[in-house]
């Protein structure tokens, strides 16, 4: 009777304990990326023309990227397109397949508005940037294609005009990357494009054991890579070979991000070549730049073997205050650990990154701090670039799952695709990917491009559980955007560094915002802004869970 009796007095309390262990374990469950594409109203679907003679164009897909095209503090999503390979001769019945700008509404919804923009640029499309070129506080854009790239301006009031030959920009060959950057540091954006393959539509077939398939790039000449100066009058000038950085013999290039990995003031480029070694082009500061890839250990892995590389990012991930770089390649991901501006020391198998994206071609590599910890994880898109690899290798296939790897904190990755969604379990032909807070939540949301197919917006869920601050720069000396400038922030004994940067990945560009994560600090103690002009900002005691604007002081 009496064992009765304190098992009843004790069962309120029992439950009241037992409610609180499930909500304190719910609450520490890890985000998940929602897929909410449709509800979000995109109806993106990447078309690339496909056709019977498998044109190397066809298979490598097309990139996004988020800007703030409006001004209103969301940030808008821009998708390009491929559509029909352009032949000598167009059937008329043909629709051209241009593409896309969604506006954000602030309520989790997108309106397509690419004819009343202006935007729908329907040359073959390949990649996208987003820069302020003529530092009036609008972002413009930049659209590299498989023949003659398109130079919109932004003209403030919704709509973009074509100044692609005004500005002087000429590039037609095959345009598969761009990035803007302030090279020579004179306070407005310059702009640097990669092209990939001299191929030419009228190129035979390509066939393997009998079967047409997509060419392997080793059958095929590289290209030069352009720099175009802005000239600050609204036109630029090419002059990559004066900065020796076109490398047309080895080039094959794919990806590039820019950053100042050994913190000298000048913003270097790190170009991603495809079964080429990598070059990273190190500024020296007078209009000139010098590949350092082979002094310095990040143009081959290390075995000494070029990879097939894909997409770049760079960061810092493991906090030591250098930016590292992740590439994406056909055959595991490379992890390169910034050795203080001095070397790169290849981390792969260190980190845990070899084995599980071994299997996998890589594309699309991204830092974001997915659960804001104040340590960066990575995202990788995935998808092979031959159609018919499943009948020439049983064990490979065209469709592959993304990956999401989590920053254990201590130089080390951990694969979570398998607790952060269900999309994580869906085979796509994954290609292009870009990050932004597209809802303003607090979070680090996910766009892929995947080739021939849909395009998926993942929304984080969750990732806000812990704290977070959001900066947007505005340069007055520096370039508006603020690109190349260094945010320094304090919390406790941790001090995370970011560079705001225009492009990365494949074919992209995310948010130019930057969304650190601040885990369970109450507060920010000190921000450090290293603007590109040399300014130097210090603000202290910060309030968390906002976007803080942060304009270049003039002194």
């Amino acid at each position: 009777m009496l064992k009765y009796q304190l098992s009843k007095l004790l069962m309120p309390q029992l439950a009241l304990l037992l409610s609180v262990i499930l909500i304190s374990s719910a609450g520490a469950q890890p985000p998940i990326f929602v897929d909410v594409t449709e509800a979000a109203g995109i109806h993106f679907k990447h078309s690339n023309g496909k056709t019977e003679h498998k044109h190397i164009i066809e298979t490598m897909g097309s990139g996004a990227v988020f800007f703030d095209y409006d001004t209103d503090g969301d940030a808008d999503l821009y998708f390009v397109n491929s559509g029909h390979v352009p032949q000598a001769k167009q059937e008329p019945q043909q629709t051209p397949l241009g593409n896309v700008l969604y506006r954000n509404e602030g309520d989790g919804s997108f309106t397509d508005v690419t004819e009343v923009s202006g935007t729908g640029d329907t040359g073959y499309g390949m990649a996208a940037a987003a820069g302020d070129i003529d530092n009036d506080g609008d972002a413009d854009l930049y659209v590299a294609n498989f023949g003659r790239d398109t130079l919109y301006q932004n003209n403030g009031d919704g709509t973009f005009t074509d100044i692609t030959e005004a500005s002087g920009i000429d590039n037609d060959h095959w345009g598969i990357a761009a990035v803007y950057l302030d090279f020579d540091v004179d306070g407005d954006l310059d702009i640097f494009v990669v092209n990939y393959l001299a191929y030419q539509v009228s190129m035979p077939v390509t066939t393997f054991k009998g079967i047409i398939g997509y060419g392997h790039p080793r059958s095929y000449e590289g290209t030069a890579d352009v720099l175009y100066r802005n000239n600050g009058d609204g036109t630029f000038t090419n002059v990559a070979a004066a900065a020796g950085v076109t490398n047309p013999t080895e080039g094959r290039g794919m990806a590039a991000v820019v950053c100042d990995y050994d913190n000298d003031g000048f913003p270097d480029i790190y170009v991603t070549n495809d079964t080429n070694r990598n070059f990273l082009y190190h500024n020296n500061g007078d209009g000139t730049f010098t590949d350092e890839s082979l002094f310095i250990g990040v143009g081959y892995d290390e075995k000494g073997v070029a990879e097939g590389s894909m997409g770049i990012d760079s960061a810092d991930y493991n906090g030591d205050g250098w930016f590292d770089f992740i590439v994406a390649n056909s055959e595991k991901a490379t992890l390169y650990k910034n050795e203080e501006g001095l070397f790169f020391t290849d981390t792969t198998a260190d980190s845990g990154l070899e084995q599980p994206t071994l299997p996998f071609v890589g594309f699309s590599p991204l830092f974001l701090d997915y659960d804001n910890d104040g340590h960066l994880d990575l995202f990788c898109a995935n998808g092979h670039p031959q159609d018919v690899i499943k009948i020439l290798m049983d064990h490979e296939t065209y469709a592959q799952r993304d990956q999401m790897f989590q920053n254990s904190g201590d130089g080390t990755y951990t694969d979570v695709s398998g607790t952060t969604g269900a999309y994580f379990t869906e085979a796509l032909v994954g290609r292009a990917a870009a990050t932004a807070d597209y809802d303003n939540d607090g979070d680090t949301d996910i766009v892929v491009v995947n080739s021939n197919q849909r395009s998926v917006l993942l929304r984080n869920d969750g990732g806000n559980q812990k704290n977070w601050l959001a900066i947007k720069l505005i340069g007055t000396r520096s370039n508006r955007d603020g690109i190349g400038a260094k945010v320094m922030v304090v919390t406790g004994k941790i001090t995370q560094i970011r560079e705001v940067k225009s492009g990365s990945s494949y074919a992209s560009g995310s948010d130019t915002r930057l969304l650190f994560g601040l885990g369970a600090h109450q507060g920010v103690e000190k921000i450090t802004v290293v603007w590109q002009s040399g300014t130097r900002q210090v603000l202290e005691d910060i309030s968390i869970n906002q976007v803080l604007r942060i304009i270049e002081s003039e002194q």
